[in-house]
């Protein structure tokens, strides 16, 4: 699903095409915020079982992980769907898609970092010390 919501998106943005199905997008942003905060608390989980309470950084760099495979994908449309040429057009084209990924990166990061943490707190918040 979110590989049809990019293609989507990069050919409104680069391929100067009406992009005309916002609910499907906004369908497809729903789906990958709920797979980054499943994914987050399962690898949380997975720290604190392996009793590493070092679960922050790790939960801000695998929810922002689906930035670098976005960094990728925009590898890809320039090679195969895009018609861009010239040492301009590609510096604007990777700069501004480097500028989003990281954006995405913070944003996604940021939501598993949020989810992990109320996570954390759930299950800390359940044991008694008596």
């Amino acid at each position: 699903a979110e590989y049809m919501g990019l293609y989507y998106v990069f050919i409104s943005l680069w391929g100067h095409q009406l992009f005309a199905p916002y609910g499907i997008l906004y369908l497809c942003f729903v789906i990958l915020l709920a797979v980054t905060a499943c994914i987050t608390v399962a690898m949380a989980y997975l720290q604190l079982s392996m009793e590493n309470h070092r679960w922050w950084w790790l939960s801000v760099a695998s929810g922002g992980a689906t930035s670098f495979f976005m960094y990728a994908y925009c590898v890809y449309f320039l090679l195969v769907d895009s018609q861009m040429e010239g040492l301009l057009q590609l510096s604007f084209y990777f700069g501004y898609m480097l500028l989003i990924c990281y954006g995405v990166f913070l944003m996604l990061g940021a939501i598993g970092w949020t989810c992990a943490f109320f996570f954390v707190r759930f299950i800390f918040g359940s044991v008694k010390c008596d």
